[in-house]
């Protein structure tokens, strides 16, 4: 039998590349589902929150002036290393969402083809959303889409894994950074070993941002933060409406509807704005 002590998991916030922990030096034990000591958590903070902000929106011109296709590459490294890493999260899903091994497995794969599919999107969002118009003069006139800016993420409260694949990729697709709140006490783990996933591949510093701490607390200072740009309620349950109305006041655009398609294209376009150019036609 062995005498040492074993070496206790911490689960820090992943904000701006790198793995803080709060500034205000709060913590809070989670358990399995069980009610096994699993590991502490970093209870974040108003100036957290502030400061993932600021680095979702530094890392804004960096993404977004990326080709799609670079975009579409860093997002295919993601599932690549998360097929690297599949049996850790099946693991990690038996622990946090108290399912079966087989049913872990199927999760996994599951969120590893959806990374994938949203990969592939980049470079298509274009010819879908956008297009080439025509108006009465010489000109040419095209609707280009553009990404809306920083997008705040309230990740659903099951289905940890597909549910935060599903509701963070779709706003990187397009270009837009991201700051994710973990929408219940057992959905961390996921998002945070999700950062480290995004930490070892390509995915630029600030792009994306995970505070983890206790929603209730967190999501309204990220909903009424004047520099987001966008919202995405999925996992704000009975706060839902109390949310909206706080972004409302700085008119921040908000999705509230719930995730029930993994494979959707209207949060793929929910945080686009279009563009319009107008070129005269040469002679």
């Amino acid at each position: 039998m062995s005498d040492r002590v074993s070496v206790s998991k911490t689960y820090k916030m992943y904000v701006n590349g790198a793995f803080p922990r709060s500034e205000s030096g709060r913590t809070f034990v989670l358990n399995d589902v069980e009610g096994n000591f699993l590991a502490n958590v970093a209870h974040g903070s108003r100036k957290d929150i502030r400061d993932a902000v600021v680095a979702a929106r530094g890392a804004t011109n960096k993404w977004k002036s990326a080709t799609a296709y670079n975009r579409g590459q860093v997002l295919y490294r993601v599932a690549e290393i998360l097929e690297s890493r599949h049996d850790e999260f099946v693991s990690l899903l038996q622990l946090t969402d108290g399912v079966s091994a087989k049913r872990a497995a199927n999760e996994v794969s599951k969120s590893i083809d959806l990374t994938v599919w949203y990969a592939g999107w980049t470079d298509k969002i274009a010819q879908v959303v956008g297009g080439t118009n025509p108006v009465a003069g010489p000109f040419f006139n095209f609707s280009i889409p553009a990404p809306c800016g920083v997008v705040g993420i309230i990740t659903p409260t099951v289905n940890s894994l597909s549910g935060f694949i599903a509701t963070v990729l779709p706003a990187l697709a397009s270009g837009n950074t991201v700051v994710v709140v973990p929408g219940s006490h057992e959905a961390i783990p996921v998002a945070v070993t999700l950062g480290e996933v995004a930490a070892t591949s390509d995915v630029p510093a600030g792009v994306i941002n995970i505070v983890t701490g206790t929603a209730s607390e967190l999501a309204p200072i990220l909903a009424s933060h004047e520099d987001v740009d966008g919202l995405d309620l999925a996992g704000a349950g009975e706060s839902r409406l109390e949310l909206g109305r706080l972004a409302s006041a700085t008119i921040t655009r908000v999705v509230d509807s719930d995730l029930r398609d993994l494979h959707d294209l209207k949060r793929l376009r929910a945080f686009i704005d279009t563009v319009t150019v107008w070129h005269t036609i040469g002679q």
